[in-house]
C-alpha cells in the first residue's frame, strides 16, 4: 500500500490576496486556478520543486469558516516549509516582505525560523541538519 498527503485546505479571505502571497512572497507555483460554480475557485499552490503536499486556497464563506482564518491550528505552528538552503530562502523571503516572528536559530535538528502568512497562520522555515553517522 502506498499513500501520501497531497492537498491541505487553507481558509483565506480572498483568492487573489492569498495567491499573491503564496506565489509572490513565498515563490510557490500555482498549479490550478479554475472558476467553479457559485463564485468559487479551485486554487492550488505548491512550493517549487517540492514533493510534499500542496495548499487548496479556499475562500471562507460563512461565519464559522471566517472565524477559523489564520487559526486553523489553534495558535500552534501548523505548517513546515523545508528548504535545501536556509540562508538563500530566508533572505529572499525577507526581501519579498515575508514577516518572520523570530531570528533564525540553530537547533539539534536544523536551522529554523517561524514566519506568518497575512492571516496569522504560522510556518517553520527549516533546513534539517545533516544526519550524523552512528
Amino acid at each position: 500500500m502506498s499513500q501520501s498527503l497531497f492537498l491541505v485546505t487553507l481558509l483565506v479571505d480572498d483568492y487573489d490576496r492569498a495567491k499573491a502571497f503564496y506565489c509572490g512572497a513565498l515563490g510557490f507555483d500555482c498549479l490550478q486556478d479554475e472558476v467553479q460554480p457559485e463564485g468559487k475557485r479551485w486554487v492550488v499552490v505548491k512550493p517549487k520543486g517540492g514533493d510534499g503536499a500542496a495548499f487548496l486556497l479556499a475562500k471562507a464563506v460563512n461565519e464559522t469558516q471566517k472565524a477559523a482564518i489564520g487559526n486553523q491550528t489553534g495558535g500552534r505552528v501548523g505548517f513546515f516549509l523545508k528548504t535545501d538552503d536556509f540562508a538563500r530562502d530566508h533572505a529572499a523571503m525577507l526581501a519579498r516582505g515575508v514577516r518572520f516572528l523570530e531570528q533564525p536559530r540553530h537547533e539539534v535538528y536544523g536551522t529554523v525560523a517561524v514566519f506568518s502568512d497575512p492571516y496569522g497562520n504560522t510556518f517553520d522555515l527549516i533546513r534539517h541538519a545533516a544526519p550524523t553517522a552512528s
